[in-house]
């Protein structure tokens, strides 16, 4: 049974075949890059319409190959957090707000939760701009009070080509309007977000299948049959994908943006977890949470470095990495995009001090790339202290994938814990299959997983 399993992500869209095992089958890969509309005032969409479209294209682009003939399920990891508003006859009405936006802002006179600390505890969130309670408020404000419902990516580009799309309790949970432990809209998260669940999407039953649309299963009739399992968010996505799904074991994953983050079984109606107030959690699925934090920044630092610094290339910048020494850390703030629950940093908050005409350019983006380690680092300690102990690491996504420097740099700060990695770019992918396909107990053993030398000084 091979899965075909798509990866929406942020910065681009993926479909690629999987084997039974959820690993990758050679030149079985699509991608189209999306254009992320970003600006100094935090925003940060997309275009729904044009990112059906390159969703569609990669499945075209498959079934050309002859990629698509031994096809059993269709699995997907998507970005949390998206949300876009769409009118009565369900085209949208504005651009899809990613994560990355930071515009939205409490309307005048609204106020939060009457408990925060239990509101956190039920939801996993807070009431912040990254969440539908004040998302859409400020979206019904700037979209004149046409909007009929209110949609995550997803549930928009799975609306368009399946019999129905309705929204998976990873995806909901992303939203921060849903009970984690009842699997329900919370009443106090819709109330602040001006919503009723009529506003909002039907929520997806463990069971829930989907099935394309007639006229996509003529266009692609080798998916006409095949069963479509409801969207995994990426971050829990790609915790299995790198064999994280347990106490003793935290995924650290750098892709556009970065996070970290530990699994833990938890099924419905079971009580919850502690949760530190600096840290968030959403669903896996109906029986696994994950809890974690995340920064607005990680591959994209790298990406906005080559371009604006005129980096080498390749192995010209490896050794320029090796050779820098020990010594001689620049200062730096790599919050380029502001902050992710719970902080409130606004967009382009980003700094680097301690220049002087000595600096070269590699010195910036080391500087940028132990900024991050940093972070992660801090968030980790707090992770551990819901467990009690010190955890392996996996390090995981293609950032960290494509620079053997950064991997040692985490391994050099996340010491004395072993750290791993996970080299396959596509972890996301792999880990939505896995949890589609009912085998997240697998994803250890299925990993694949080597040791980050801690030997060498990121230096």
């Amino acid at each position: 049974m091979n899965i075909l399993a798509l990866d929406l992500g942020t910065s681009s869209v993926r479909g690629l075949v999987l084997d039974p095992d959820a690993r990758p089958l050679p030149g079985a890969l699509a991608r189209r890059r999306v254009q992320l509309l970003v600006g100094d005032d935090g925003t940060g969409t997309l275009d729904g319409p044009r990112y059906l479209a390159c969703l569609i294209e990669c499945l075209d682009e498959l079934a050309a190959g002859g990629h698509l003939r031994d096809v059993s399920l269709v699995a997907t990891s998507a970005q949390w957090h998206s949300v876009v508003p769409v009118g009565a006859d369900g085209a949208p009405l504005g651009p899809v707000l990613t994560w990355l936006d930071t515009r939205p802002e409490a309307l005048p006179g609204a106020v939060g939760p009457v408990d925060p600390d239990e509101y956190h505890r039920r939801t996993g969130a807070w009431w912040h701009r990254c969440y539908w309670s004040l998302r859409l408020p400020w979206l019904r404000e700037h979209t004149g009070g046409r909007v009929a419902h209110f949609l995550g990516l997803p549930e928009y580009v799975l609306g368009e080509l399946l019999d129905s799309a309705p929204m998976s309790m990873s995806q909901a949970s992303g939203t921060g309007l849903l009970d984690l432990r009842t699997m329900d809209w919370d009443p106090e998260a819709c109330a602040l977000s001006g919503s009723r669940p009529d506003d909002l999407p039907e929520l997806a039953p463990v069971s829930w299948r989907g099935r394309l649309r007639p006229a996509y299963a003529r266009r692609w009739p080798q998916l006409g049959d095949v069963p479509w399992a409801g969207p995994v968010g990426d971050g829990a996505a790609a915790n299995v994908g790198s064999g994280c799904v347990g106490p003793d074991r935290a995924a650290v994953t750098v892709g556009t943006s970065a996070a970290v983050r530990l699994m833990q079984h938890v099924p419905v109606g079971a009580a919850l977890p502690p949760l530190p107030e600096e840290l968030w959690r959403y669903r896996v699925d109906h029986e696994h949470v994950v809890t974690g934090a995340a920064y607005s920044s990680g591959g994209n630092l790298f990406a906005w470095a080559k371009r604006e610094l005129r980096l080498p290339e390749g192995a010209e910048l490896d050794a320029a990495l090796a050779r820098l020494p020990a010594a001689g850390r620049l200062p730096v703030n790599v919050r380029f995009g502001g902050d992710r629950p719970p902080g409130l940093v606004p967009a382009g908050s980003g700094e680097l001090r301690g220049l002087s005409f000595g600096t070269s350019a590699v010195d910036i983006l080391a500087a940028l790339m132990r900024g991050l380690c940093d972070l992660v680092a801090e968030n980790l300690a707090v992770l551990e202290s819901t467990v009690d102990k010190p955890v392996d690491v996996v390090l995981g996504g293609g950032a960290v994938t494509a620079s053997r420097w950064w991997r040692s740099a985490f391994a050099a700060v996340l010491a004395p814990r072993p750290v791993w990695h996970r080299s396959n770019p596509e972890i996301g992918a792999s880990g939505a299959a896995l949890v589609a396909s009912g085998r997240i107990g697998d994803a250890t053993r299925l990993a694949d997983i080597s040791r980050t030398d801690e030997s060498a000084s990121p230096s």
